[in-house]
């Protein structure tokens, strides 16, 4: 019964640290759309550009996104991706850490990966205390 007293106590730092894990995560997939989709979306819109050199309207930037629709989403994914997570990260920042609810929320997920041991990914980053 002592094990399972000893498992059920989630420390503030467990939780911290799993935050952390996903601050982490999220900005590394920011950097890596931002490393490949955005350079490979701005390659294609490369006749774009040396259109709006020369007539930059609005016209000629709807038709280059319009004729390179994989490089318009590739651009706009991590245009929009890079907003969502500092729209996050802000809202995190503001409010002042993390609410109770999603610290309930972090607690059942750390007593998931403790529970699952050394399969889970996280589990050498939470470790057990």
């Amino acid at each position: 019964m002592n094990e399972n007293q000893e498992e059920s106590i989630i420390e503030d730092d467990d939780i911290e640290r799993l935050h952390l894990s996903r601050i982490y995560g999220r900005w590394l997939l920011v950097l890596l759309s931002w490393l490949t989709l955005m350079p490979w979306g701005l390659w294609q819109f490369r006749e774009t550009f040396s259109l709006c050199q020369e007539h930059c309207t609005w016209s000629a930037v709807r038709a280059g996104m319009e004729f390179n629709p994989l490089g318009t989403l590739a651009v706009t994914f991590s245009i929009g991706f890079l907003t969502s997570v500092l729209l996050w990260h802000s809202s995190y920042i503001i409010r002042g850490g993390l609410s109770d609810k999603e610290k309930y929320y972090f607690a059942q997920e750390v007593k998931k990966i403790r529970a699952k041991g050394e399969k889970h990914f996280l589990w050498k980053w939470l470790g057990k205390n």
